[in-house]
This record gives C-alpha cells, structure tokens and sequence, in this order.
C-alpha cells in the first residue's frame, strides 16, 4: 500500500506529530455521526502497516500514510486556495486517500471523485489538519476553504472549480485550466484578450467548467452567450485536448 496519492487523489497535511494512526480513525467513528454515516473500515491491517482501507457507499478507497508508518509521500503544490496571500505553504506530514485498487481505471468518475471529497469532509474532524491536496489539480485548500467548497457541491451547488481545477496564466495572457482535464479530457483556454479582465475571464470559466464536468460536450465549434450577454466561440484544439474559447465577431 502506498502512502501516496499520487495523481488520483486526495492528500491530507497535518501539523508535528499530529498525522493520525488507525486507532484515531476508529476513534473518529465512534464519536462522529456524521462521519459514521459517511465511510466505515472495510479492512484493519497490522497498525505498522500504516494504511485503511475504507468502505464509502458501495465503493472502497485506501488511506495511507499513517503513523506509525512513514507519512505519505509529500504532493506537488503548485496552486493554493483560502490561505492567506502570499502565505508559505504550510509544511507538515502527509496522509493519502485515493480510490481502491478496483476502481483502477475510474478514478475520475464522478462517484468516485464525489465520495472521496466527503470522506475528506469527515477526516477534517481530526486534530491538527492543516491543508488538503488534490493531485490531478496540484491545488493546495485551506481546511474552512474545503468546508464551504466541498460541502456546497455534495449538497448540489457548483463544482469546485477553483479547488479541482485550478486556473492560471500563459505567457501570452490567455487564462488556461489544470486539471480539468482529469474528469472531462480537455482542458480550457480562454483567449488573452477575453482574459484580460481577470475577475470576468475567472467567472466564465467558473461557469464553463461546471457545464463541461456536468457532461456538456463541445466536439465542434459553437457559440454560447457570454456573462453580459456577449457572443463567445468555444471550439475544440490541439487534436481535442483542448477547448478555446474567445469572443466572436
């Protein structure tokens, strides 16, 4: 079992000495509805294996990293939301959750995506957590950050989008997505000059990648109205990796 999340999954930072052992996790559900309602361990190793695995509805998932093993692996962080500016990222010890060895091959289906998010709900109840990484995105998320996030979403609001994804710049100005790419195959760009209001380009594509995810498929070049009503292309580039987006004419 590896400690790591890797590229599918979720990663849990804890402050010193406070990543938890698997006594803390049985300890958790006999003390937490809401966390009992939402996951069980489905198989105890040796506690020196440092991994559970857990049972969340109908699928299982393996959380590793735990004392007194080694800590996970440490993600790549590249993208961090509801910490102060210009904070350091926080450092710490690592605990992975990522989809059981059965779902290879699904890790980005919805479902999957959706039940992890509410365990990683559940696991903010431990002591000491200071931050969760989303791999596919390379995000780091403050903890009330998840709260507001993760909670509106499972309880049918907007996709995380600025969590699960992230958005960047390119050197030419466009405003590019990471990590949509994992749940839908593409990613999105939106022209430099469509971009060149940060907060207006952010807002689209807030909004775009909510409708991609929810299954709306671009496979040919269409036109959308945009935020002020403004007619906008989206079209599919770069062999259909890719969905440009720009205001047409």
């Amino acid at each position: 079992m590896a400690g790591s999340s890797a590229l599918s999954g979720f990663s849990l930072l804890f402050s010193g000495a406070a990543r938890p052992d698997p006594a803390a996790l049985t300890h958790l559900l006999q003390v937490d509805p809401q966390a009992a309602r939402t996951f069980a361990i489905s198989y105890y190793p040796d506690p020196s294996e440092g991994w559970l695995e857990l049972l969340s509805h109908g699928l299982t998932y393996e959380l590793g990293g735990l004392a007194p093993a080694p800590g996970g692996e440490a993600p790549e962080v590249v993208h961090c939301y509801g910490f102060a500016p210009q904070a350091p990222v926080p450092q710490g010890e690592w605990i992975g959750l990522m989809p059981g060895r059965h779902l290879s091959g699904g890790q980005n289906l919805q479902p999957v995506v959706r039940s992890m998010a509410a365990i990683v709900l559940s696991l903010l109840a431990l002591e000491g957590v200071r931050g969760v990484s989303w791999g596919p995105a390379r995000t780091l998320l403050a903890p009330d950050y998840v709260r507001r996030a993760f909670g509106a979403w499972l309880e049918g609001g907007a996709f995380p989008a600025l969590g699960l994804t992230a958005l960047v710049r390119d050197s030419s100005g466009a405003m590019l997505s990471e990590g949509l790419g994992f749940f839908t195959g593409q990613e999105l760009r939106i022209d430099p000059i469509l971009a060149q209001n940060p907060v207006t380009a952010g807002k689209l594509a807030i909004r775009l990648i909510h409708s991609l995810v929810g299954g709306w498929q671009v496979q040919a070049p269409v036109e959308i109205a945009g935020p002020q009503g403004e007619r906008l292309g989206v079209a599919p580039a770069a062999n259909g990796r890719v969905l440009q987006v720009w205001r047409a004419h």
